[in-house]
């Protein structure tokens, strides 16, 4: 049997392609997953390889979407092999189940692990470069000095509860107690 494997890496991204790619070679089942590849904990993927039988070729679109690292790759491949089961990627066209096939896949995937750190590199270098602009990375503050300033004023009123201040700001509860410590010892006090 052909087990199709689609991956994407956040909800906002679109699996057609792959899905489209994986049907027209003939998988009669495919499993869908949105979730980053460097995560190891990929449900989706764990319910296919639980499935997969001797004798099944689990495929592919690229390599890319089933390991991020070849370390990952040669994991999954290895105990694919140990248990009778084939591997397919459709672009490159590989296929484990060729001597050939076996020796493309582990160029294709060194490559692919180079392409990674390629990236993380840029990533780190334009990280780097913004901060010496003065760009900090990270979230923007959600509250402003000012917004600080009142929610004390309003947590010092005990007839204030720190629901009801966070709610005069906009904000979340757990924000006022990341960042006022006042907050949440007045919260455990409520409660």
């Amino acid at each position: 049997m052909l087990l199709g494997y689609a991956r994407v890496s956040t909800t906002d991204q679109d699996l057609a392609l792959q899905l489209d790619a994986l049907r027209a070679a003939g998988c009669e089942r495919i499993f869908e997953e949105k979730a980053s590849g460097a995560k190891e904990d990929r449900p989706e993927l764990a319910r296919l390889l639980d499935h997969a039988r001797t004798g099944d070729v689990l495929v592919v679109w690229k390599l890319d979407r089933l390991a991020r690292s070849l370390k990952q790759l040669v994991l999954v491949l290895e105990d694919l092999g140990a248990r009778g089961v084939g591997f397919r990627c459709l672009a490159p066209a590989i296929d484990t189940t060729t001597p050939e096939g076996r020796l493309l896949y582990s160029i294709t995937g060194a490559f692919a692990e180079f392409e990674r750190a390629i990236i993380q590199q840029r990533t780190r270098a334009g990280l780097k470069a913004a901060l010496a602009r003065g760009r900090k990375g990270g979230r923007r503050k959600v509250l402003s000095d000012d917004d600080l300033v009142k929610a004390r004023a309003m947590l010092r009123d005990p007839l204030i509860s720190v629901a009801s201040v966070a709610k005069v700001l906009g904000v979340a509860r757990t924000t006022l107690y990341n960042h006022l410590p006042e907050a949440r010892r007045r919260a455990q006090e409520d409660a």
